[in-house]
């Protein structure tokens, strides 16, 4: 939910960029019969960077983001991923080639859904180490873990929600 609200807010933000960046040129808050409430209210809509570029900030697009999912949005303006989960897709996981999940540590949970179609079924969680390629009890599919991640793209950030 809160991903389609944040790019469809992302998207309406870049469209309202190009009309607002000339119209931004234009204004200088110098008046000051208006108060001080309003005039901060507008340039907080309106400040631009040295090129004349619409800043994009957090507070434009989910206002009362905090914590983990504030560093998601910021990160996302940045053009950035600080979690680098795009959920895997690939072939369906056989014993000769099990579907590999990448990971920072030598054991993840992994939850499969199953296949495609009628072969899905809910999502069964279980432990997943190194070494020893696991089957789904439900489906039958092989998984195990590929250390294609550098722990060196760790955040400070993801300490608290990574696997020991």
């Amino acid at each position: 939910m809160w991903r389609k609200l944040f790019s469809s807010n992302l998207k309406s933000l870049s469209i309202t960029t190009s009309h607002l960046r000339s119209a931004s040129a234009a204004f200088r808050f110098v008046d000051t019969a208006t108060p001080p409430s309003s005039s901060s209210f507008v340039a907080r809509f309106l400040t631009t960077q040295s090129g004349g570029e619409i800043k994009k900030r957090v507070e434009d697009v989910v206002p009362i983001a905090t914590g983990h999912e504030r560093e998601e949005i910021q990160a996302e303006l940045q053009g950035r991923n600080i979690l680098e989960i795009d959920h895997p897709e690939g072939p369906f996981g056989t014993k000769e080639a099990p579907a590999v999940v990448r990971s920072y540590y030598d054991r993840r949970i992994v939850g499969c859904p199953g296949g495609e179609g009628e072969d899905e079924h809910d999502v069964v969680w279980f432990w997943l180490e190194k070494g020893k390629p696991h089957e789904c009890p439900v489906c039958t599919q092989y998984f195990e873990v590929g250390l294609g991640m550098s722990r060196a793209k760790l955040t400070p950030g993801m300490a608290h929600n990574s696997v020991p």
